[in-house]
C-alpha cells in the first residue's frame, strides 16, 4: 500500500468521522452555546492525545533514538506548528459553530465546502502549481455540493457570512498543516498542542459571550465526548498525518466528503429522507473525489 493511498484513506476516514459527528454536534447545541461546545470538545481532544503522544514518542525513541539536539528541534517545531494550527482551528471551528446556529444547515454545508475552491487559489498565491484538470474536479464537486445542500433561495445573511469566514479559515488551516507536516515535526504532537490552544482561545470566548454551567455541559456529555474524542482527537490527527503524503489541493476534495457522509448519517440515525436532487449531489461529489485520485493525463510535447 503506497503512502499516497494511505494518506488518502486516512483523509477519507476523517471525513467519515466528521460527517457522523454532525448529528452529535447538532444535538449538543440544544444544551450549550457554540463557544462552550468548541471549548469542551477541544480540551477533550487534547486530553485524549496526551497519552497517545507520549506512547508514540517512547516507541520512536525505542526504535529510532534521537540525539538531544534532534529531540529539542522536533519538540520546538511541533509546538510552534501546533500553536499556529490551534489558532486557525479555533477561528474556523467557532465561526462554523456560530454560523450553523444562525443559518440553515443547507447553506452552511455549501458555504463551508467552498474551501475546496479557496485552497487552490491560496496555493497559487503561495507559488504552488495546480494542474488544470484539478479545477475541473473542483467545480464538479461544487456543483454536487449545490445539489446536495441548497434547499431554498440563496441569500447572504449573518450566518452565511460567518460560514464563509469559516471556509476561509479552514482553507488556511489546511495550508498551515501542509507547511508544518512536511517539515521535521511530530504530527500527533502538533494535533495535541493545537487542541490545547483552540481550547484556551475558546475558553476566553466562552466567558466573554456565554454563561456556561456544569449541568448544561453534563447534559450534552455524550455528544461532546463523541465530537471531542473522534471528531477532534482522531479525525484531525488523521488529517495532519495524512497531509504528509497527500497533495494539498486534492486533500480538501477528499475531506469535503464529510457533507456526503453527514447526509448519509442524517438518514441512517435521524431518519431524514434524501430527495432525488440530494442523491444526485452525493453521486457527483463522490465522482469528483474519485477522479481526483486518478493519475493526471500525460502532457504531450
Amino acid at each position: 500500500m503506497s503512502k499516497h493511498f494511505q494518506g488518502n484513506l486516512m483523509l477519507l476516514i476523517a471525513s467519515l468521522i466528521w460527517g457522523s459527528a454532525f448529528v452529535a454536534q447538532s444535538a449538543g447545541m440544544d444544551y450549550v452555546g457554540p463557544f462552550t461546545y468548541t471549548m469542551v470538545r477541544s480540551f477533550i481532544g487534547f486530553l485524549v492525545l496526551v497519552p497517545v503522544t507520549l506512547f508514540f514518542r517512547k516507541r520512536r525513541n525505542r526504535y529510532h533514538p534521537l540525539t538531544a539536539g534532534e529531540r529539542d528541534l522536533l519538540n520546538k517545531n511541533s509546538v510552534i506548528g501546533g500553536i499556529f494550527c490551534g489558532m486557525v482551528l479555533s477561528v474556523a471551528s467557532n465561526f462554523q459553530q456560530v454560523g450553523i446556529s444562525t443559518t440553515t444547515a443547507g447553506k452552511a454545508g455549501f458555504i463551508t465546502a467552498l474551501y475546496i475552491v479557496i485552497v487552490p487559489i491560496l496555493g497559487i498565491l503561495l507559488g504552488k502549481k495546480v494542474a488544470k484538470i484539478i479545477w475541473v474536479y473542483v467545480f464538479i464537486a461544487m456543483a454536487g455540493f449545490y445539489l446536495l445542500c441548497i434547499k431554498e433561495g440563496f441569500s447572504i445573511g449573518k450566518g452565511d457570512f460567518l460560514c464563509l469566514l469559516c471556509a476561509f479559515s479552514f482553507s488556511v488551516h489546511i495550508m498551515v498543516i501542509d507547511h508544518f507536516s512536511t517539515g521535521y515535526t511530530d504530527g500527533i504532537m502538533i494535533s495535541c498542542v493545537q487542541f490545547l490552544v483552540a481550547g484556551l482561545i475558546s475558553l476566553v470566548l466562552t466567558f466573554l459571550f456565554e454563561t456556561p454551567s456544569i449541568s448544561s455541559i453534563w447534559a450534552a456529555k455524550i455528544t461532546i465526548l463523541y465530537a471531542g474524542v473522534l471528531s477532534s482527537g482522531v479525525a484531525f490527527t488523521l488529517q495532519i498525518m495524512a497531509q504528509r503524503n497527500t497533495d494539498p489541493v486534492i486533500a480538501p476534495l477528499i475531506m469535503s466528503m464529510e457533507s456526503v457522509f453527514a447526509v448519509f448519517f442524517g438518514w441512517l440515525i435521524l431518519h431524514e429522507s434524501m430527495t432525488l436532487k440530494e442523491m444526485l449531489g452525493c453521486i457527483i461529489v463522490f465522482t469528483a473525489v474519485v477522479l481526483a485520485q486518478l493519475p493526471a493525463p500525460a502532457t504531450q510535447k
